[in-house]
Formats: C-alpha cells, structure tokens, sequence
C-alpha cells in the first residue's frame, strides 16, 4: 500500500475519532474543529488539492442548511415551537404518546422532505416540548433521528441518496413507494417499539398539568411564517432547488420584517456549516485514494442479488461502506456496478434502503443524526457511545425485518 495511501487512512481515522468522541483529552477541540483539522491535513499531505476541496463541498447542502436554520429562527420569534409543543403535550397527555408522536411525525414528514431539513425544523420543537413537559431530551432526540432515517428510505425525494437513485435508476415515484413502503412502515413500528422498551424505565409516568396550558401567540407573525413555510414545502414538492427554494422564503420573511437581520444572522449554527464542509473534504480525499473502489471490486463475486448469501453479504456492505464513506459516496460508488450483481429493479430498492438505515447505526453515519446532535448541544450533550446503544441494535432488527419486506414489494410490485 503506498505511503500517501496509508497517511490518509491515519488522517480519516483521526478525524472520525475526533467527531465520534466529540472531545478528546489531548485534542479538545470538538467535531467542528476536528472535520475542518482533518480536511486541513487531508490538504498538507497531498492527498487533495485546494482546488479540488471547493469541488468535494456539496453546495446545495451548505446552502439548504443555512436556509432552514434561518427560517427555525423565524419560526421562532413567531413563536411556532412554543405553539407546536403546548399542542403536542396536549394531544399527546403522556410521555409514551408523545415519543411515539415524535417518531411518527418525523417518519411521515422525511419521506416527503428532505430528512435533513425535517431534522433541523423538528428539533427545536422537540427540545421546547421536553423542557415544558419535564422530558427526558435524549430519547425524544434518537427518536427523532432514527425515525427520520427510516421515514426517508420510502421515497426517492426523502434524501440526497434517495435522489441520486432516482436519477440513475430511473424508477417512477410511485412505484419506488409502493416497493419500498412495507418495508419502511414495518421498520418504523419495529424501531417505535425498540424505543419504548429501552426507554421505558427514563420516562415519567406522567406530565406536569402546568405544561399542558396554551401559550399566548402573534397570530399575525405566526400566519405569515406559517404561510411562507407552506410555500417553500411546495417549491419542494415543485421540483426547484431545495436550497434556493428554501432560500428565497426566508428572504420574503426578512423583508416583511423590515428589520435588520443581525439577530437571525446569529442565531444560525455557523459551527455545523464548518463542520460539513470539512467533512465532505476529509470523505472526497478517501474516495481518491481509490481505496473504496478496490474494496468493491474485491467484493463483487460475493454480492449476487438472486441470493440468499449475496443479498445478506450486499445489505453488510451497504451498511458498513456507509458508515465508513458516508452513504452519498456509497451510492455513487455503487450505482455504476449495480447491474453486474443481477435483479437491478431489486437491486435499486436494496441499495436505497440499506444505505438509509446504515445512517442508524452510529451517530455519524449521517448528516441528520449530526444536525440533531449539533442543534440540541447547548441543552443535551447526545454522546456518541449513548446513540451506538441504541442505533446498533436498531439498525440491525430494521435490517432484518426490512430486507426481506424490500424483496417481497419489489415482487409485488
């Protein structure tokens, strides 16, 4: 193995030690700091140009974060979370409920959305809904981001993987939900139900009465932020550009205002756009090495779709590659191949499915994960180890009960 090879691998193991344990004792310096050390390094040793780094960030995702995150401030001032939460807490009347509402809502939002920005707007919410009815955060927090992985593996618009399918695949919307839904609402009641039992004994048995009392609200700020919210959710369904769409209302919002946008500008979580850029780095610099694509080729014999061994040994690939490159680059990486392994119409499905749930796994195996952690630092410290507990076990039960449901829709369907 060459030398450069080898430094790179030191590099990326670094870096992912440093964003899985968020801080070290002779680093301290977080996982911002960290993703951006690595892409840092991933440039001193050669292993990608400066020039290069621009390409390897993924703009479109930069900017729809920046977007959401601008329009959770609005959102906020409109006094849309307070809203949200009162409403919830009333509905929902106990802890159970609620965490199962949390699920759901987060399942059935990200299979229409981008499970990201569903992430970054649910939140928020969640983090006001736990602080009024005396809720423990970190369940209420995994809920939300395994759900939501889950809930995106249904439609090809749930996620920029999912997205990339449909390009390459050239399967219809309808027919990629009708075979893969069995799977993904099985999967969701699967995980619902692995939440309650392993956080039953953390929940109260009860709500604090004084939570369950409506807040006073601007209805006026709250229509026009509702109205603007609802116009971006079309431009999704429309077909624009996520971000610029996302974008565009948020500007609307400011200039209603008429005020300048300082405070906003503030509030938005610059630590997290720094860390993705780093990270889409640190992962391009992998992908050069052509590491990844050996590892694949090395496999390929293994991973015949028409059995039984194959689609067990193709599902722990997905699941591990995706946890190591990101899922993103184990989409690109594998799409071009998928046709060799026999059965591409199951195949496509396969791919999307493990890939998504592979993001339960550990707390980095995906962008959503990371946003939930990100945004709730600053109320509950979510640890790597403290998701892993749980993600492990869910990913692997998802799997088990998905992959073959993946099979039957495709034959169904």
């Amino acid at each position: 193995m060459p030398a450069k090879t080898i430094l790179v691998l030191v590099v990326f193991a670094l870096t992912y030690l440093l964003i899985a344990a968020r801080q070290l004792r002779f680093i301290p310096i977080g996982r911002p700091a960290g993703a951006l050390l690595g892409a840092v390094a991933m440039v001193v040793i050669g292993a990608i140009t400066p020039e290069e780094t621009f390409q390897a960030v993924d703009h479109n995702t930069i900017v729809l974060l920046f977007a959401m995150m601008l329009l959770t401030v609005y959102l906020d001032r409109a006094g849309f979370f307070e809203a949200s939460a009162s409403l919830l807490l009333r509905l929902g009347r106990s802890p159970a409920r609620i965490l199962a509402a949390t699920g759901v809502c987060a399942a059935v939002l990200s299979a229409f959305l981008v499970n990201d920005a569903v992430c970054l707007f649910l939140t928020p919410l969640i983090i006001v809904t736990c602080r009024r009815g005396g809720l423990p955060l970190g369940p209420f927090l995994i809920a939300i981001a395994t759900s939501s992985n889950i809930g995106s593996a249904a439609t090809l618009v749930g996620n920029p993987q999912n997205m990339i399918i449909g390009s390459l695949s050239q399967y219809s919307f309808a027919t990629f939900l009708l075979r893969s839904l069995p799977a993904v609402v099985v999967g969701l009641a699967a995980n619902l139900l692995l939440l309650f039992l392993y956080y039953r004994k953390h929940l109260p048995r009860g709500l604090d009465p004084a939570a369950l009392y409506p807040v006073s609200l601007d209805r006026r700020r709250l229509l026009l932020v509702g109205l603007v919210s609802l116009g971006i959710v079309a431009g999704f369904f429309g077909g624009f550009h996520l971000g610029y769409t996302a974008l565009a209302g948020v500007l609307v919002l400011i200039l209603v205002d008429q005020r300048e946008p300082r405070e906003a500008f503030a509030r938005v979580d610059w630590t997290l756009l720094v860390f993705f850029c780093g990270l889409f780095v640190v992962v391009a610099a992998l992908r050069k090495t052509g590491l990844v694509e050996y590892v694949w080729q090395s496999s390929r014999e293994m991973l015949d779709l028409d059995t039984n061994y194959g689609l067990a040994m193709f599902s722990g690939l997905m699941t591990v590659g995706s946890n190591v490159v990101s899922n993103v680059p184990m989409v690109l990486l594998t799409g071009p191949h998928l046709a060799e392994l026999g059965n591409p119409s199951l195949g496509w499905v396969l791919l999307a499915f493990t890939t998504t749930i592979a993001g339960n796994l550990t707390l980095v195996g995906s962008v959503a994960n990371i946003i939930v952690a990100e945004r709730a630092k600053d109320h509950y410290t979510l640890g790597f180890y403290e998701y892993l507990k749980f993600g492990l076990v869910s990913t692997l039960v998802v799997l088990a009960v998905g992959v073959p449901l993946v099979c039957l829709g495709v034959r169904w369907f």
